[in-house]
């Protein structure tokens, strides 16, 4: 097959040729591919391989263009991929093998895009409007290459020539590496909203970095979980273009000095350049293809040092490029040391940095000779996923003052008009804080900024609460300063210490008179005693005297910094103070911000906070990861309406009780939970049987997300299987592969404990002959996208059992639901809205819920907590050694005590418990019945038309971004 397909490829020639400067015709073989007209400064782009083509065009005006929009058949789409595997080769042109199948055809499906992508950017260049920018540290892409030639709605075409090829497009598709831009939720989040942006036809953009090795790729070994770096950029990226024109400086250190004209200047310091690749992104069945750019850094060869390579210091030759590249190594490097942390705040600053050079630059190319700042925000909005990119604050003002030559006024209110900020945790460890003496080194103009941003709000909290209540004062200030513990500014301390010098003067006057009318009423008295009493009070008004403290000196001491407390910049307060939009995730998480999170902020601003519960695309989520299950959709609901209008799915309730429905549904169920098998079989080596239910936990791995309770819930079933006879077990226990994916943060000693611990019981249990099928424990290896594209539509319960009031929404929930898994859980994040939604008879919930945490741990605090025997037992079982050798002290540890770091099991695990347990033996009642089961997940899918990224997305634009759908011509 290879040779045959080796020799057309060689057959292949290409000739060029140029007429009259004007038109540029490129031949391959005997088919005329592409077609490339200059007319004017206007151009058009088609592929002509096939005459299936219509032709739109834009008639406005001479300067526009024109594109032939071409539906190809699979002889064209044959064509293109033998051409990009001849003359775009990333391999030797004697094999045509999987690895090249793979990347002549994601390169000819990327040549649809980046047409597509042309005639995007020049219709919102000409046409002016406002645009969205989605800057995150995060973009979890997975792989492109179905979800592309799928929203292209060319999966078809592309089957049948890869099959005309020797290879099937599964087969193909499987050779894409994960791109490693990403971890958790935050990152798929950001992807889900780029390909909804695209759909809905919204002008819209994302920003982030190109990182190198991704987080890392994660071993499972004896040893638990070992991280070694991603090789996803080694044999190249076919979807990314390099953009070698549009760079941008980035700065670092250095000093600020001010001009004759009193505009402040950033020089000297370290300076590196950003440079873009661009990643197209389709919308679904829509000419739209927006952009993610990403960012790489490096230095030019001016900065290599050739003189110390030639005497034989290399590694000083090269220092400064490595120091430049490093910034795009990692996502998330470790920050235990402060090189890791200054790496950390040089990424930050990076993506925030290049990111708003590029926006300004765009808006001023677009404004021409007529740039009117003030109507910046009614071009641009400029959405923060998290606290990551929040210097893009600083760096915007930065710009518009010391470069652009705006009043900080001005500035000020351009800012917070054009910014809005995305909170994504309660955890107060996730909230970031910086050195305030890190970033004064690193940024020293930032640092500026933000002392002037955190003196307009020190204003603002006075205004608000005066200077009669100092204790409250300083109350409001220690939560809401966004620079902690650092000098109260001049014009702040002069306010506070004239009010407190005007109290004095009161309360002296005060006196004054008192003692004036005193002096009236001892007239009559005897002179002897008056000279007494006048003493004594002479005495008691020296003693006054002395302790009346100096109101300079009082109000230092009340509101300046502690010596003993470090210096911090709250990046969380930033965003808030500077944005004119603040929102959460899940409308639990959005009470929860309000309250407590920023309840001063929200009692200060209350227009600025807003829910936006998170949503999946049901595109990549459903339709492309689960086609089986969609075509039942289709044919149920009588259309495919609802991968763009997910409500549809809710019309599927009225047949959940149809038998033929429910027989369809188990069958595509069943071959889903097959590729399961194969998959665990593939990457781990357990063979595990279709016929047990399926219970699944992938996420990051988190002590508040509780893979522990889990965990701990699986020993319970284990010892109590061993503690009964073979019949005994077969009637209580209903067979289970509970399985696991997720990474531990590198760092997070404890977290890769759990991971230890949960191979360690999957190694017992699984060889434990008694219980064989009965249950299974796997942990899926390095869990990315595409593990979870397999792992979601074959699972039938899946676990989210955070501790309530910890998990901001969650996007794994979603998926699960809108697949036909059912969920057990707590009442957190999204899973409030998701079982309000599938109805509580299909959610099985148990636990504390969120408004009893703080009492639950201040009882535990007290010694009032008594742990469930069930929970002793556990812990007892795991330390007689079955589960191996590895001392699991400090894990059982952590669940143990009343108070300390790392114990009084601060996540709740022991108080959720025996509940847990008890609701795992009403799923196992449930499963028993497969019809009411099917039902179950039936409604379960038809319950999550809420959870999509396309409603979410249609709420920023129209709440926070304000900006309209834009559908090419």
């Amino acid at each position: 097959m290879a040779t045959s397909v080796v020799s057309g490829l060689n057959s292949l020639s290409c000739i060029s040729s140029f007429r009259n400067n004007k038109n540029t015709n490129v031949l391959l073989g005997r088919r005329r591919v592409l077609v490339f007209n200059l007319r004017r400064r206007g151009f058009y782009v088609s592929n002509v391989a096939s005459d299936q083509k219509h032709k739109t065009k834009d008639s406005s005006s001479d300067e526009g263009f024109t594109m032939d929009v071409f539906q190809p058949d699979s002889t064209s789409v044959l064509s293109s991929i033998k051409y990009h595997a001849e003359f775009t080769p990333s391999f030797s042109p004697e094999k045509f093998e999987l690895p090249k199948a793979y990347y002549a055809t994601a390169e000819s499906v990327r040549d649809m895009l980046i047409m597509n992508w042309n005639t995007t950017y020049d219709f919102y260049e000409k046409m002016n409007v406002k645009q969205a920018y989605y800057l995150s540290m995060e973009f979890l892409q997975g792989r492109a290459l179905l979800n592309a030639i799928g929203n292209l709605g060319l999966t078809g075409p592309y089957a049948d020539a890869l099959t005309k090829l020797g290879y099937s497009l599964e087969d193909v598709a499987r050779q894409e590496p994960d791109a490693a831009l990403g971890n958790g939720g935050l990152g798929r989040l950001a992807s889900c909203f780029l390909d909804s942006m695209a759909t809905l036809n919204y002008p819209a953009w994302g920003y982030g970095l190109r990182y190198r090795y991704g987080l890392f790729k994660q071993l499972i070994t004896k040893d638990g979980q070992e991280e070694v770096a991603e090789n996803w950029l080694e044999m190249g990226n076919p979807w990314e273009i390099v953009r070698n024109d549009i760079s941008y400086p980035v700065k670092f250190y250095g000093k600020v000095i001010e001009g004759a004209d009193r505009r402040k200047e950033w020089v000297g310091g370290e300076d590196i350049t950003a440079v873009a690749y661009d990643v197209p992104i389709p919308g679904y069945k829509t000419k739209t293809t927006i952009n993610l750019r990403l960012w790489s850094t490096k230095l030019g060869a001016e900065a290599f040092d050739l003189r110390a390579f030639n005497d034989g210091n290399h590694a000083k030759a090269y220092e400064a490029q490595k120091k430049a590249e490093k910034i795009c190594y990692i996502l998330y490097p470790g920050d235990e040391s402060l090189e890791g942390k200054t790496l950390r705040l040089k990424q930050q600053y990076t993506l925030c940095s290049a990111s708003l050079q590029d926006i300004i630059a765009r808006f001023e190319k677009r404004s021409g000779n007529a740039v009117n700042w003030d109507q910046f925000p009614e071009k641009v909005a400029v959405q923060m996923n998290d606290t990551h990119p929040t210097l893009c604050i600083p760096e915007l003002l930065r710009i518009l003052m010391d470069v652009k030559g705006l009043s900080w006024k001005q500035a000020w209110e351009i800012t917070q008009r054009t910014v809005a900020y995305t909170n994504h945790t309660v955890l107060p460890e996730a909230l970031e804080k910086w050195s305030f003496t890190l970033l004064r080194e690193l940024l020293p103009r930032h640092v500026e900024i933000i002392a002037m941003i955190d003196e307009e709000l020190l204003h603002t909290i006075l205004a608000e609460y005066g200077t009669e209540d100092l204790d409250l004062l300083q109350e409001k200030l220690n939560q809401m300063r966004i620079l902690d513990n650092v000098e109260i500014p001049s014009s702040v301390l002069e306010l506070l210490i004239k009010s407190t010098e005007n109290t004095v003067d009161v309360d002296k006057a005060e006196k004054q008179e008192e003692e004036e009318q005193q002096d009236e009423e001892g007239k009559d008295e005897e002179t002897e005693a008056v000279k007494v009493e006048t003493t004594k009070e002479e005495e008691e008004t020296k003693v006054k005297k002395v302790k009346v403290e100096d109101p300079q000196a009082k109000i230092k001491r009340i509101f300046g910094p502690h010596p003993n407390r470090p210096q911090v910049v709250h990046m969380a307060n930033l965003c808030v103070v500077s944005g004119h939009a603040v929102n959460g995730v899940a409308e639990i998480h959005s009470e929860i911000v309000k309250k407590e999170v920023f309840n001063e902020f929200y009692e200060l601003w209350p227009e600025k906070f807003q829910n936006k519960t998170n949503g999946v695309t049901p595109r990549r989520w459903l339709s492309f990861c689960n086609p089986e299950l969609s075509e039942i959709i289709t044919k149920w609901t009588g259309s495919d309406a609802w991968l763009v209008n997910t409500e549809k799915l809710a019309e599927l309730r009225k047949f959940a009780d149809n038998e033929e429905l429910q027989s369809e549904w188990r069958k595509a169920k069943r071959n889903n939970k097959m590729k399961i098998v194969s998959l665990i079989k593939e990457t781990t080596g357990y063979v595990v049987s279709p016929d047990a239910m399926f219970d699944v936990q992938i996420k990051r791995i988190h002590e508040y997300k509780r893979q522990l309770l889990n965990i701990f819930g699986i020993v319970y079933r284990y010892k109590k299987m061993k503690e009964m006879s073979p019949e005994e077990r077969k009637e209580n226990f209903v067979p289970r592969v509970c399985l696991f994916g997720g990474k531990a943060f590198a760092t997070y000693v404890q977290a890769k404990r759990i991971v230890k611990f949960i191979t360690d019981v999957a190694a017992t249990v699984n060889h434990d002959s008694e219980i064989g099928d009965l249950l299974k424990v796997v942990f899926v290896p390095d869990y990315n996208v595409s593990v979870a594209e397999v792992l979601i539509p074959g699972s039938e319960l899946s676990q989210h059992i955070s501790t309530a009031g910890m998990e901001a929404s969650g996007t794994s929930n979603m998926k699960f639901s809108m697949n036909g898994c059912l969920l057990i859980g707590t009442l957190d994040g999204a899973n409030v809205e998701i079982r309000e939604e599938v109805g509580e008879d299909n959610f099985f919930l148990f636990g504390a819920q969120a408004h009893e945490i703080a009492g639950l741990r201040k009882d535990r605090a007290e010694g009032k907590f008594v742990p469930d025997p069930r929970f002793e037992e556990v812990k007892a079982f795991v330390r007689t050694g079955v589960f191996g050798p590895y001392n699991y002290e400090e894990l059982m540890g952590s669940l143990e005590g009343n108070e300390g770091y790392g114990r009084a099991d601060y996540f709740l695990v022991g108080k959720d418990f025996p509940d847990y347990i008890e609701c795992q033996d009403l799923v196992d009642e449930a499963y028993r019945d497969q019809k009411k089961w099917t039902k179950m997940s039936i409604l379960n899918t038809a319950g999550s038309s809420k959870f999509s990224s396309d409603r979410t997305i249609h709420q920023y634009a129209r709440d926070i971004w304000r900006i309209e759908p834009v559908e090419l011509p």
